[in-house]
């Protein structure tokens, strides 16, 4: 594979606000602070490679993100530390329909949902990020798309649920998860792809596999220096250049 999940950015009003909560949520550290980005990525990422990036943005929630982080617990006390820690840092519980469930749902200080889930030995050793989590009306056929952007293989697929993970075995899954909800308007949340080869071919590789082109202001985004995407779903992604910078959609 010649492109790599890079990154989940955060649409944010204060960018280094948001990525300082993360930060001690997670106990990651900021890798880069800079006025239009500010990126967070743990200490000892142990071969999982993933960031965080966080960028200004004018934000119009409206309902549930569509993609959110789940975060992993080693016991109930661990996961009760968790929440409790979470909200001293400015996190907030949220309900969003989940009714009687053994995860707490919390919202981060700028409304983004996230879960702490009780202990789960199939996050044992994801790290803190035990998943990242999609929205989807078509949980198998988005998990293929994304396995076929990302290089992780399907590890398991249903009518309600399916997972990727990389084939190392290291870090977080990418899940997708059914919902009768179809997507309306741009995501705060989205992922970007990181190209070690010739990006025209894998734009190639990557519209094959069912992505299309974003056109901003008129303009196609094959000119723009990230080129902007939308998977089958229409989840917005960004496929970067090879120097790695994990620029916003």
């Amino acid at each position: 594979m010649s492109t790599r999940l890079a990154c989940v950015v955060f649409d944010a009003d204060r960018p280094r606000f948001i990525a300082d909560f993360w930060a001690e949520l997670l106990g990651w550290g900021v890798t880069l602070d800079r006025p239009d980005e500010v990126d967070v990525a743990a200490h000892d990422p142990d071969g999982a490679d993933l960031a965080l990036a966080f960028l200004p943005a004018t934000r119009a929630k409206h309902g549930k993100n569509r993609i959110h982080l789940d975060l992993a617990s080693r016991s109930i006390d661990h996961q009760r530390l968790q929440v409790d820690r979470a909200l001293s840092l400015g996190a907030r519980r949220v309900d969003i329909g989940q009714g009687a469930v053994p995860w707490v749902v919390l919202a981060d200080p700028e409304g983004n949902e996230f879960c702490v889930l009780e202990p789960r030995e199939e996050y044992v050793d994801t790290g803190a990020v035990a998943a990242i989590v999609m929205d989807t009306r078509d949980p198998l056929r988005l998990a293929e798309f994304w396995s076929a952007a990302s290089g992780w293989p399907v590890a398991h697929g249903g009518a309600q649920v399916a997972g990727l993970r990389s084939a190392t075995g290291l870090g977080s899954w990418l899940e997708f998860v059914r919902t009768p909800e179809a997507k309306s308007g741009r995501n705060l949340l989205h992922l970007n792809l990181a190209s070690f080869d010739d990006q025209a071919v894998e734009l190639a590789r990557l519209r094959a596999a069912g992505a299309t082109p974003i056109e901003h202001d008129g303009a196609n985004v094959d000119t723009t220096p990230g080129l902007t995407l939308a998977d089958p779903e229409t989840n917005e992604f960004c496929l970067l250049r090879p120097v790695r910078d994990c620029s916003t959609v």
